[in-house]
């Protein structure tokens, strides 16, 4: 029993400690690099070239006084970054590093990630609410506002890859990649989408409308100081290296090397480069492009994004019903999913996912009148004998 429990709390540790290290210097990667395009020199005086700013600047908010408003919540002000930063730290947990290297794999794991990080709006209100300021509860306002729209387009895009995929485990992505190609090829537009949806959801340049200094001084977190300002940026960075793993694993392969040249690099580091691309691309981006009004964040998600992702909805709906029909399985009827694997029998491809338990999680259920219309209409022989 200790020892089982000593050993999760190990692996919990060699889960967190990476990622602490690699949210510390990706704020000095980032302070860096903005300095460079600015023609700056940015952080050179603790350590060799500045490499222990970073530490530094911790040991300094944990030090420093925890100041809380007159008339603040107490509760709610301190509670908030701790649900931010906990959740940050446990969306971590839920990604494939390599194909035998993953914490908490389990067959729902999009979807677990898809329900954490839509949690993290209740820490964003609270804090507003909580902290008694105008400017404060109008930037947790505008962030829940930005977060509920976009989390619509990210939902819709994770519906659309499951219905085409017919997995919801992360891992099964890279492995459909590797057998066929990466997703970014035949799903550009969504993979775009996607990364569009996920500045947003980190509110991040161009869409840090709840931070814009101009007008909410700081935005949610503007009465934050010391180890609670430090909790919400550690879970922005964390949420940021986050979304980049996933949409790596969902859109560019995972740790499927680009090159069949390259079989020799090891898994882990190729996922690590991929990651490391898209973490920089937040900066570049951040550094190039100026904010947009909050009407045109808006205007950009319900006019544009949503009803080009219905589109894709459909198809995928359709797509997913053309290689799905009934069969008759113990006396009872099922929609079952002939999809490609490893596994043949006389040379044709066996049933590898029963469509019915995704449907069912889902909420989808509507989908079984689609899939009547559409046998139906095609009139099949086949289809019309089950049902005699």
């Amino acid at each position: 029993m200790v020892y089982n429990v000593l050993e999760q709390c190990l692996l919990v540790l060699a889960t967190l400690i990476p990622f602490l290290i690699a949210i510390a210097f990706y704020t000095l990667a980032e302070r860096k690099i903005m300095a460079s395009i600015q023609r700056r020199r940015g952080p050179n005086v603790v350590g060799f070239f500045g490499l222990l700013q970073p530490l530094v600047d911790g040991i300094k908010l944990l030090l420093k006084e925890v100041v809380v408003p007159a008339r603040a919540n107490y509760f709610l002000f301190l509670f908030a970054p701790v649900i931010a930063l906990t959740l940050s730290f446990t969306l971590q947990s839920f990604l494939p590093f390599t194909t035998y290297l993953c914490y908490v794999d389990v067959s729902f794991g999009l979807l677990a990630l898809f329900a954490l990080s839509s949690l993290n709006a209740y820490s964003v209100i609270l804090s507003g609410w909580a902290s008694n300021s105008k400017y404060a509860f109008l930037g947790s306002l505008r962030a829940v506002a930005q977060l509920i729209s976009y989390e619509l387009v990210i939902g819709f895009i994770l519906i659309i890859l499951i219905l085409i995929t017919g997995s919801a485990r992360l891992a099964d992505f890279v492995h459909i990649q590797m057998d066929l190609f990466w997703f970014i090829i035949p799903f550009f537009p969504l993979a775009l989408i996607f990364f569009i949806a996920i500045l947003a959801e980190t509110n991040r340049t161009p869409f840090d409308l709840p931070e814009a200094e101009s007008e909410l001084v700081a935005g949610y977190n503007v009465e934050y100081s010391a180890i609670t300002f430090a909790m919400f940026f550690l879970a922005e960075y964390c949420n940021m290296i986050v979304m980049s793993f996933i949409i790596t694993l969902l859109f560019f392969g995972g740790w499927h090397a680009p090159l069949i040249l390259l079989p020799f690099v090891p898994e882990i580091l190729i996922i690590v480069m991929k990651v490391l691309f898209f973490c920089l691309l937040f900066i570049f981006i951040r550094s190039t492009l100026p904010r947009y009004r909050f009407d045109q964040l808006m205007d950009i998600c319900w006019n544009a994004f949503l009803p080009t992702l219905f589109g894709f909805f459909w198809l995928a709906c359709m797509y997913s019903i053309s290689v799905t029909w009934p069969v008759a399985v113990g006396g009872s009827f099922e929609l079952i999913s002939y999809r490609p694997c490893e596994t043949f029998v006389d040379g044709d491809y066996i049933a590898t996912l029963h469509l019915s338990r995704y449907v069912d999680e889902l909420g989808l259920e509507w989908i079984y009148l689609l899939a009547d219309w559409w046998f139906a209409y095609q009139n099949s022989d086949d289809y019309l004998s089950h049902y005699e």
